[in-house]
């Protein structure tokens, strides 16, 4: 499956202007260990975490098509020697060549997510608690690996990530009444920009209201620090999570979608 965007020159400037800012941003909230370019091609690796955003190819400038096979190639040595299996991140700044390149090869496309994005003041926030985040990072971290029910081996790895990351980092947990971590959110205020990254409610604790209130919380948060625009990401598969951020007042931005060479399965 590839996504071609119907949309107008005149749009696509300053959509494309707005998926950049959006992009990288991203990439300042969810760090991956190393990243080099070839061209405009992000190439993100993490071999310590597995997470497909922290280990994929980014291509960057819908322009940037020339020697596609020969860079393919040279990229594919780098996943090798890093041991993760190739991937490539296609988001609307993909090369239309690329894309057609990786379909006829026959590439799968997995994993379609969406970014959703709103303008914070425009949100009905004022039921939101203002909740102090946790100044313990290792606490949300070890809340972030039970509430994703996450294996201990990446403890290090996401731990590795969260001390990463360069723009103010709020973390925010909610406990059942046996001190059980059940729900979390970090929320990310980069400049005017707010993001809300690894969002998760125990499956014992979801149809409750839990996870609405969390986000709109660590939302507030990020409005009391000067943000402006708020955004975050879903996957496409995931109807409860796209039901909360249509909920809060989020709109599409603009989706993304794996792809791995024929053979690969990530």
């Amino acid at each position: 499956m590839s996504r071609s965007m119907a949309i107008t020159g005149a749009e696509r400037v300053p959509r494309l202007t707005v998926v950049r800012r959006l992009e990288a941003a991203g990439f300042r909230a969810w760090p991956a260990s190393s990243t080099y370019y070839d061209g405009t091609w992000a190439v993100r690796l993490t071999t310590s975490f597995p997470a497909k955003r922290l280990n994929s190819v980014n291509p960057l400038d819908p322009a940037d098509d020339t020697a596609i096979e020969a860079r393919i190639e040279r990229v594919g040595e780098r996943f090798r020697a890093a041991g993760r299996p190739l991937v490539f991140r296609q988001s609307p700044l993909a090369p239309p060549r690329l894309i057609r390149y990786l379909d006829d090869a026959g590439w799968s496309s997995f994993g379609e997510s969406i970014v959703y994005t709103a303008d914070l003041a425009s949100l009905d926030l004022k039921e939101a608690i203002d909740r102090i985040p946790l100044q313990d990072a290792r606490r949300y971290l070890e809340a972030s690996l039970a509430v994703h029910r996450r294996p201990a081996a990446l403890r290090e790895g996401l731990e590795a990530v969260l001390t990463s990351i360069r723009p103010p980092a709020a973390f925010f947990v909610r406990e059942s009444e046996e001190g059980v971590p059940v729900a979390v959110a970090l929320a990310i205020t980069d400049n005017d920009l707010a993001g809300i990254l690894d969002v998760a409610v125990a499956p014992s604790a979801r149809r409750q209201g839990i996870g609405i209130d969390l986000v709109a919380t660590a939302l507030r948060h990020t409005l009391h620090k000067g943000a402006r625009t708020g955004w975050l990401q879903v996957e496409a598969e995931n109807a409860a999570g796209r039901s909360l951020y249509a909920r809060l007042g989020f709109s599409e931005a603009y989706r993304y979608v794996y792809r791995a060479p024929p053979g690969i399965i990530v």
